[in-house]
């Protein structure tokens, strides 16, 4: 191979029978991801796992469906070319970028593939010259363009009411564990101890622009901290809380937000007007966590927003009696 130059072929330069290889690789590709896809859901969404065995199933037909036409007219030696081998050819993303993300999201990847199948056969039956083979193509793409109504027909079979307000509980209790606990717990730091730290330097300086480097220092440290803190205290393994990459993105952004919230406004030179500022945001904020605890950890909200601005007062109070003084 020359250098600088690929080596993928396009794809009106496939012969016959390579368009009909690349689409028996293609349909053994699909089926093994929709199998890998149940695998990942069978524990916690059972119905749904039973879908994608069903999806699998029916990209199995169409690959043998596909080898029968390719023996009758080619033999047996099928040609070995993939979809990384053709040049603008879609490509599917790893499984493993897509499996560790929500149920919904691996759906829609199930959506958007069937979906590129459809127009590869769709180009493919445009190219094909022998009347059998346009047949098949044509009659794999309208299959692929109804595979919503196969994965539809499927969720019926194995995703009674019952099934899919359980699998709607499973995902709720994940993204709660993966995202909102961890963001919760970092915003809650964030918020409640840079409070000291930034207006004991406010109110020791009378500087703005020190107290905002303050807060700025405070709030990303402590969010580097929080994030590595949460993403290797846990793998989720054993505790089924998820990635600890997620959660250790959740607590450290929201850790760094928390604490950015009050010390942006010292941005503003006026003292006492970047402080009144200051003062507002931290009491939105402390709120904020109160709905948060309500809507999602089912802590009832006048407990929580008693046990939040209570703890945020008295960290605010510390801090503005120690830099006064």
């Amino acid at each position: 191979m020359i250098p600088g130059v690929s080596s993928r072929r396009r794809f009106s330069d496939l012969s016959q029978q390579e368009v009909l290889a690349l689409a028996i690789s293609s349909e053994e590709d699909d089926a093994r991801i929709y199998r890998t896809y149940a695998e990942r859901l069978r524990a916690e969404y059972p119905g749904s796992a039973k879908v994608f065995d069903g999806m699998a199933a029916e990209e199995d037909t169409h690959r043998r469906r596909l080898i029968d036409l390719h023996v009758k007219r080619f033999g047996e030696v099928i040609p070995l070319i993939r979809r990384e081998h053709v040049s603008g050819f879609y490509a599917r993303r790893p499984v493993w970028l897509v499996e560790n993300l929500g149920i919904e999201r691996i759906r829609d990847e199930a959506e958007m593939m069937e979906k590129d199948a459809h127009d590869f056969y769709v180009r493919a039956a445009s190219k094909a010259t022998d009347a059998e083979t346009r047949k098949l193509l044509g009659d794999l793409a309208a299959a692929e363009a109804g595979h919503s109504e196969l994965a539809d027909s499927l969720a019926a079979t194995h995703l009674g009411d019952g099934e899919r307000d359980a699998e709607a509980r499973t995902a709720h209790r994940q993204f709660v564990l993966t995202w909102v606990q961890p963001g919760l717990a970092g915003l809650m730091d964030g918020s409640v101890s840079t409070l000291a730290p930034i207006f004991a330097a406010a109110f020791a300086t009378g500087d703005t622009w020190q107290t905002f480097l303050v807060g700025l220092a405070a709030s990303i440290g402590a969010g580097i901290s929080m994030g590595f803190t949460e993403a290797a205290s846990d793998d989720g393994a054993i505790s089924g809380r998820g990635s600890p990459l997620k959660r250790g993105v959740a607590a450290g952004v929201m850790t760094a937000v928390g604490g950015l919230g009050h010390a942006l406004p010292y941005l503003i030179p006026d003292f006492w007007t970047a402080t009144t500022i200051a003062g507002i945001v931290v009491f939105c904020e402390l709120w904020a966590i109160a709905w948060i605890q309500n809507r999602y950890m089912e802590t009832p909200f006048f407990r929580a927003a008693f046990q939040v601005v209570l703890g945020g007062a008295l960290v605010l109070a510390a801090g503005i009696l120690i830099g006064s003084g």
